[in-house]
């Protein structure tokens, strides 16, 4: 085993680190930088970045070069997205933040060129953004859509017409490109469909958006009502009956992105802490001398490198032609739990200045929590995996 990086993708990560040392960190200081409504940074500005990685040749790692990015496997993306989110604004300036990653994603496989020339080409371009509408409010879907699902489309004439309710739908108020899981039959296994639809068409409101304990992606966590949306068979996604397979296509790599770029912020946050304990002093010595901070720093860094190494199998299984099922949830657990008591501890050894602003510390503590949650709660995957050991038992630990 070589656990070695490819030379194009080492580059790749080190110019990304660069990047986001040379032209994002500095921006997480600036109280101008910052959009209020979501605590992240502003769309101009924003802009003004997206521009700076394109000149750089940093842009869309996980699109191929034919659509105007990088074409990087699995494992690049991990290298690069992890070198990304050492800043908290490097994955929304490289194209490569949810939920467009994972929309991107799924268009490229699954779409038609019709399709792809309408519906994915303009997000890869950053033109537009876009959101994947799916959970429901009790008693309709979170992490059974197949059995509880409420939102229903029927066919009247030559349209789909489509009524229910979603919400903490990430990017809704920002996006233009929606892709839609509904109802289209009682079917246990082939009941649900996936619609293509533009935030202009008719029949479709945003609720509001919801408020949330910490900063959000952009365009925020939206609950939204559907009144009689219309969207034309051409917009239908894969074929009817297919939504449960467009969700498990989208979701799997989803998952592993977002523990590639929360990895990038586990480094992130240790780096802040290390830069403290190494000047700050304490009963004679500096706070890196105690042994309790040594204990502290020591297992966080257990617990990340565990993270990295869960994360980078499960690309390579990707990258094969696997599913990766139960490597992906693997990763999943780990790291979101991994995420949430590295950022405590770190904040916990910058004392007070890690509880103020002064640092991204309490960004990342109050981002923490929902990364437990999203693509699946740290539960269900615990789930997914007991049912994996209790069927292939002995097999289940088999390299190959």
């Amino acid at each position: 085993m070589d656990f070695t990086l490819p030379p194009e993708i080492e580059d790749y990560r080190r110019r990304v680190k660069a990047f986001v040392a040379d032209h994002l960190i500095p921006l997480e200081s600036d109280p101008v930088t910052f959009d209020a409504e979501h605590d992240n940074i502003g769309f101009a500005l924003l802009d003004a970045m997206r521009g700076k990685a394109k000149a750089a040749g940093l842009w869309a790692p996980q699109m191929p070069k034919s659509r105007g990015g990088l074409g990087l496997s699995m494992v690049g993306q991990a290298a690069f997205y992890e070198a990304a989110n050492f800043g908290i604004f490097g994955p929304a300036t490289f194209n490569c933040a949810a939920p467009d990653d994972g929309n991107m994603r799924l268009l490229e496989q699954v779409a038609t060129d019709a399709q792809k020339a309408q519906w994915l080409q303009p997000v890869v371009e950053g033109k537009v953004r876009s959101s994947f509408v799916m959970t429901e409010p009790h008693p309709g879907s979170g992490s059974d859509p197949a059995g509880m699902m409420l939102t229903r489309a029927e066919k009247v004439g030559a349209k789909w017409v489509i009524k229910g309710h979603k919400w903490f739908i990430t990017g809704a108020g920002a996006a233009s490109h929606f892709i839609l899981i509904a109802r289209t039959s009682d079917d246990p296994r082939r009941g649900l469909s996936a619609f293509l639809f533009h935030k202009d068409q008719p029949g479709w409101e945003i609720v509001r958006k919801v408020p949330i304990m910490g900063p959000e992606e952009h365009g925020g966590h939206c609950e939204l009502r559907f009144n009689g949306l219309e969207v034309a068979e051409e917009n239908v996604l894969m074929q009817l009956g297919d939504g449960l397979r467009v969700t498990q296509i989208r979701l799997g790599p989803a998952r592993l992105t977002h523990c590639m770029r929360w990895l990038g912020m586990t480094q992130r946050a240790m780096s802040i802490a290390r830069a403290y304990v190494g000047e700050r002093r304490s009963f004679g010595k500096l706070l890196a001398e105690h042994e309790g901070v040594q204990w502290m720093l020591g297992q966080a860094a257990v617990d990340v490198q565990i993270g990295r190494l869960l994360v980078m199998h499960a690309a390579w299984r990707l990258d094969q032609g696997d599913k990766a099922r139960k490597e992906v949830s693997a990763a999943k657990i780990h790291v979101s739990e991994t995420l949430n008591r590295v950022v405590g501890v770190c904040l916990q050894l910058c004392g007070a200045r890690g509880y103020s602003r002064d640092t991204v510390l309490q960004w990342m503590y109050r981002y923490g929590p929902q990364a437990k949650l999203v693509d699946g709660a740290s539960e269900v995957h615990r789930m997914v995996l007991a049912k994996y050991y209790v069927k292939e038992a002995e097999a289940f630990w088999a390299w190959g």
